[in-house]
């Protein structure tokens, strides 16, 4: 069965077989393993995994290609079908993991891997970092200007609100580079692995809403400086007691001076 990416879907079907190696190898998935493929696609790295796993659920948009993946009757395959973004994967760690709702052994048990979309790979870190307290880690492949900016340090051109967030909840490990010559089609831009793993001090669900609106408020214009960003939230003197100088931009703060300032919000 022949199958045309689809630009709406954001496809581009990931296809050598060394990259695909390379990142299962970082990944080093286990028998008894909870995992979720985000786009299993063409089944590039879902014939894999399945070859390392006893089960593995799958989350796919496209009909064709879910009708492609049933066709196949892979034992131990579940295929989700729907839009990621409106996933619950808080179910489904709780359904892999065969416990209850009000049980703790599905917490940090779900491992998340795939080729993601680029068109929504933001949104969906965001959406994971918000359920992080049931993942045990993230390998995922991305625009590499994306990894960029999950892994950047203060100061530089790269750091922005994402990079505040997702430092904040994961410990972010950028893995290897992977040409565009790896896909079918293949796309304009370069692409990264990222490994995400959360972290032992990643804020409560409380803290990361106030860090959420914190960092919001403080990238909001990237040219202004942190009193014009906050201008009606918090004043000079509010932002001077946090030891944060109100004539600096937000891409030059660290995240304890970010998390400073979402606490501040709380009470304010």
């Amino acid at each position: 069965m022949n199958h045309k990416a689809r630009k709406r879907f954001g496809q581009n079907f990931l296809q050598d077989m060394s990259v695909i190696e390379r990142m299962l190898s970082a990944m080093r998935p286990e028998t008894g393993d909870s995992v979720v493929e985000v786009g299993p696609g063409l089944g590039a790295l879902t014939l894999p995994l399945l070859a390392r796993l006893d089960k593995l659920a799958v989350v796919e948009i496209d009909r064709d290609l879910i009708a492609r993946l049933e066709a196949q009757q892979l034992h131990g395959l579940t295929i989700h079908p729907g839009d990621v973004m409106q996933f619950d994967f808080t179910a489904l760690a709780r359904e892999l993991a065969d416990e209850s709702v009000d049980s703790p052994a599905a917490r940090h048990s779900l491992r998340v891997v795939g080729n993601l979309p680029y068109n929504i790979g933001t949104p969906l870190l965001i959406r994971l970092m918000e359920c992080q307290d049931m993942i045990k880690d993230i390998h995922v492949m991305l625009q590499k200007e994306v990894v960029d900016r999950l892994h950047a340090e203060p100061g530089t051109r790269a750091f922005g609100r994402l990079s505040v967030l997702m430092q904040s909840v994961f410990e972010v490990s950028p893995l290897f580079t992977v040409p565009p010559s790896a896909f079918d089609p293949p796309p304009k831009v370069q692409s990264a692995i990222v490994r995400m793993k959360p972290r032992d001090d990643a804020p409560d669900s409380e803290m990361l809403d106030a860090l959420q609106a914190c960092t919001r408020l403080a990238f909001a214009n990237k040219r202004k400086t942190l009193r014009n960003n906050f201008k009606g939230h918090l004043d000079d003197n509010a932002l001077s007691d946090l030891q944060i100088d109100p004539q600096a931009r937000a891409e030059t703060l660290d995240l304890p001076a970010f998390h400073r300032l979402a606490k501040q919000l709380r009470h304010t």
